[in-house]
């Protein structure tokens, strides 16, 4: 990874211009020339320098005419970098598109894949999801652990075994954490809790003790690449409680009154992004960043967004994230390339729930065809079909009560009823002891043991 090639400035190049000023200037008000490249690309300087310009335009002159467009709608920002310049968005064709996209496919849509409306599915798909992303957000910070070992650490509550394992625990715990205080204003004590909730034991040695506190000025860091260059040096830890009082602010719309719209997603993606680009923490930013933009979605009552895991899409292409950063501060920090690239990877996300919701619909009902013309059709509850299902692809699999409680969000006796049932009355599981705890095992023949009952 490198620094992006900064633009060309104006201001640099206008007065090299000499006598082709005028026409060079009529070229730069073409309305012709919008926001973005003629495949709708919001391109920065260091892709565009390679497109072949429209004809009358070098590839500065293009630059600049786009460079106008964009200012043309940009709304800049409170927030300002380091050195006190502001940031800035712009609500492009493309963005406001996106908006509506993720309006629309994450609402009323989600109702016709099958079973989102129901109480008991809705709270399973939770469960799944906030333990989805604890995964994807641990492992995009470094966590080795696998999705399989991870799931079973969480479902059966048994302790982290080492540092990657405890990463995903911290996540998990962050995740349900953010939930409890949707209704609370951003404050930072909140900022803090959430920090130390992620980092608490999984910090370097040397910086346990900095969990759910500002990084002090001895700790002042950069951000370097694989190859040792510099690709971002934070403000100073002197300025860090002002600047995350601001994001509080912002989060809060403190000043703000009707003449001022920021929608939703993109507040929470700038959310994001200021958090990333202050790095008010020794670690863990990334993080805090993620947890913070799925606290104001669940606020503003965007429910889907408690279903999605944007770290997993994140994580397949993670040079994509940093460049969002990378562009924005080396183009006049315009934000609109970070709020872009999060907006697909929403998009990805949500594409992906419809896709999750169609294929567990669809295993339900392999599992409920496995009982056709069979006593048990009817009998069985969706928790207990899940199980099936489960059990009928992996011959061999485990259950506790306490599993099962995790993965459904119901009570302890109601995951022992639904398990004894399974064993004891429908004679699908075998049960045995371990310790004083009860183990519910998927049979190799599960399939034979349905023939009884045909």
């Amino acid at each position: 990874m490198k620094i992006p090639v900064t633009p060309p400035q104006f201001k640099d190049e206008i007065d090299s211009w000499g006598e082709d000023a005028a026409d060079n200037i009529e070229l730069l008000m073409n309305p012709d020339v919008g926001t973005t490249d003629h495949k709708g690309r919001y391109l920065h300087w260091d892709r565009l320098r390679h497109i072949t310009p429209p004809e009358g335009y070098n590839e500065k002159l293009y630059w600049f005419a786009i460079k106008s467009a964009r200012n043309k709608i940009s709304k800049k920002l409170a927030f300002v970098d380091k050195v006190g310049s502001p940031f800035k968005y712009g609500m492009s064709d493309g963005v406001m598109r996106d908006i509506l996209w993720i309006s629309e496919n994450g609402t009323g849509a989600m109702t016709a894949d099958g079973g989102i409306t129901d109480v008991r599915t809705k709270q399973t798909y939770l469960i799944n999801s906030l333990i989805e992303e604890a995964i994807n957000s641990s492992q995009l910070e470094g966590a080795t652990t696998t999705r399989r070992v991870a799931k079973e650490m969480i479902r059966t509550g048994r302790k982290p075994k080492d540092h990657s394992e405890k990463m995903v625990i911290n996540n998990h715990t962050a995740m349900i954490f953010i939930r409890d205080i949707k209704e609370d204003k951003l404050t930072p004590s909140i900022i803090f809790e959430l920090h130390k909730i992620l980092t608490e034991g999984v910090l370097e040695e040397g910086d346990e003790n900095k969990s759910g506190v500002f990084r002090a000025t001895k700790d002042d860091i950069c951000v370097f690449s694989k190859d040792d260059e510099l690709l971002h040096a934070p403000p100073k830890a002197s300025e860090l409680k002002d600047r995350l009082q601001m994001i509080c602010d912002f989060a809060n719309k403190v000043g703000e009154d009707d003449t001022v719209y920021i929608p939703p997603i993109i507040r929470g993606i700038i959310i994001h992004f200021m958090i990333g680009y202050d790095h008010p923490f020794v670690d863990g930013n990334g993080r805090t960043a993620r947890a913070l933009f799925y606290w104001l979605m669940v606020k503003e009552g965007y429910w889907l967004m408690e279903y999605i895991s944007i770290s997993r899409v994140i994580k397949k292409a993670p040079a994509k994230y940093m460049y969002a950063y990378l562009h924005t501060e080396t183009d006049e920090n315009d934000m609109t390339y970070f709020i872009i690239h999060q907006l697909e990877v929403i998009k990805e996300a949500v594409k992906d729930l419809h896709a999750y919701f169609i294929t567990k619909t669809n295993q339900l009902k392999e599992a409920e065809g496995a009982l056709e013309n069979c006593s048990l059709k009817g009998k069985l509850n969706f928790r207990q079909l899940s199980i099936l299902k489960n059990a009928l692809k992996n011959p061999g699999a485990e259950y506790t009560i306490k599993s099962h409680q995790s993965s459904h969000g119901v009570t302890y006796q109601t995951a022992r009823t639904d398990l004894l049932k399974l064993a004891d009355e429908y004679s699908l599981l075998k049960k045995y002891k371990v310790g004083k705890a009860d183990v519910f095992l998927a049979p190799p023949d599960l399939k034979d043991h349905l023939g009884p009952y045909r």
